[in-house]
């Protein structure tokens, strides 16, 4: 494939954005190419400015799990934009959306809309501060909570894509109130909670980490993180902006069956459009303004288009046997992906949960922040390139989860693994 286009409209981008691109990993620097400028998508097909046709595993980063355009959430939209874009006031459809999660989210009594991932996380941490009266927030290496300050201290996702140890700009007066600690390790976990010298406010968590590549949480470690909060007054956080209406449509609490105090939502509520969520406990939420002294506000939150999006897409999910199929389409393909892999003697590490699975360039079991650094960067920046210039679009980073959705058909699937075979083939040539 040749990309003029594209490479005609980075060179245009970077004189007036910074990197050329609107969020770091886009720029591709990783993964040793340049980013292809997408113009439409359909379903599990991507085109780019060229008119190269993808098979997308990206999904948007996630909230496209029906696929692109479809066509209730399009109509959705279309009807809703009749009416106008954005009041600064409030609208029925707010509440339609709000009685939705609250029903859906097992620990969700009531929700507040915001319009991104990082605006939720850093509202919810917020909360907990204002609500327990304390400052330190815990959080695990290589999970990433979105940029806001306090989150960018051993973050996943493109802080560790860009090998950016933290971030120049964060106070260490705001750092000093954020420990990040191991994944999966239960007795630093203990340790720390239990350490009665910390002001602990709350602990925030992705319950499946998708930041450091899909790596999902040891047997019983959820549970003990959600005892110890509980013995210990600390408000657990859940960051389900990924796996919210991802893992099953009570997210990843209801997978796991464990329930936290507040929950942290994005992507697939908005489907598509700008939209985050933060909800919970009454108690709590209602400390946040006009109820309480902790204030948040936002022009855009709520807004009509977001929340007509989001309805129909959750609609959509609630068609009987949906979260069956799309696991089993999910299983079966990661399971041939692994047996490709395996005969043709190529080591990689398969991690999946539900319809989010990695491929880590390792021989050893990826589990936590450090391990899933040992994966070899360079083996799948080649294997990215090369998937790439056979219709095959990937995340560009090794520590991003690829996405199944529910419009990637059989097709698709045998086009990826015909083609992962043949990259793998041409990386143990070299």
């Amino acid at each position: 494939m040749t990309y003029p286009l594209s490479e005609k409209l980075f060179v245009q981008a970077k004189k007036y954005i910074p990197g050329g691109v609107n969020s770091p990993v886009r720029a591709c620097r990783s993964v040793g190419c340049d980013p292809l400028f997408i113009t439409r998508a359909s379903g599990a097909t991507l085109t780019d400015a060229d008119g190269n046709e993808y098979v997308d595993f990206v999904c948007s980063w996630g909230p496209m799990i029906h696929g692109h355009s479809h066509p209730d959430v399009v109509d959705a939209i279309s009807a809703t934009v009749k009416n106008g874009t954005s009041f600064g006031a409030p609208t029925p459809s707010e509440i339609d959306l709000a009685s939705m999660v609250v029903e859906a989210v097992p620990s969700v009594e009531k929700v507040r809309f915001v319009n991104s991932g990082t605006e939720a996380t850093m509202s919810a941490v917020r909360l907990a501060r204002g609500y327990t009266k304390k400052n330190v927030v815990v959080k695990f290496d290589g999970c990433y909570h979105g940029h806001a300050d306090s989150f960018l201290v051993k973050a996943g996702s493109g802080v560790i894509t860009l090998g950016i140890p933290g971030s120049p700009g964060v106070p260490e007066d705001i750092v000093k109130n954020t420990i990040s600690i191991p994944y999966n390790n239960e007795s630093v976990l203990e340790k720390t909670l239990r350490d009665d010298t910390l002001d602990i406010a709350c602990v925030i968590v992705e319950p499946v980490a998708g930041n450091m590549g899909c790596v999902a949480p040891s047997p019983g470690f959820l549970t003990k993180l959600r005892e110890l909060t509980q013995e210990l007054g600390i408000v657990l956080i859940f960051d389900e902006v990924i796996t919210g209406f991802r893992l099953s449509y009570g997210g990843a609490q209801q997978y796991y069956n464990v329930i936290p105090d507040l929950t942290c939502l994005g992507k697939i509520i908005g489907g598509g459009l700008p939209v985050g969520a933060y909800g919970g406990k009454a108690e709590i939420m209602d400390c946040i303004a006009p109820d309480g002294p902790v204030y948040q506000a936002g022009t855009l939150s709520g807004n009509p288009l977001a929340m007509a999006a989001g309805i129909a897409t959750l609609k959509l999910l609630q068609v009987p046997g949906f979260y069956d199929r799309l696991e089993d389409k999910a299983a079966q393909f990661a399971g041939r992906l692994q047996t490709v892999a395996e005969q043709i003697g190529i080591k990689i590490e398969l991690n999946r949960v539900a319809s989010l699975m990695t491929s880590f360039f390792t021989d050893q079991p990826v589990t936590d922040f450090d391990s899933a650094m040992k994966a070899d960067t360079s083996m799948y920046a080649k294997h990215y390139r090369q998937m790439l210039g056979k219709g095959i679009y990937l995340a560009p980073s090794q520590f991003e989860v690829a996405f199944i959705s529910a419009a990637i058909g059989e097709n698709d699937l045998e086009k990826t693994l015909k083609m992962t075979e043949w990259s793998f083939k041409k990386i143990l040539e070299t």
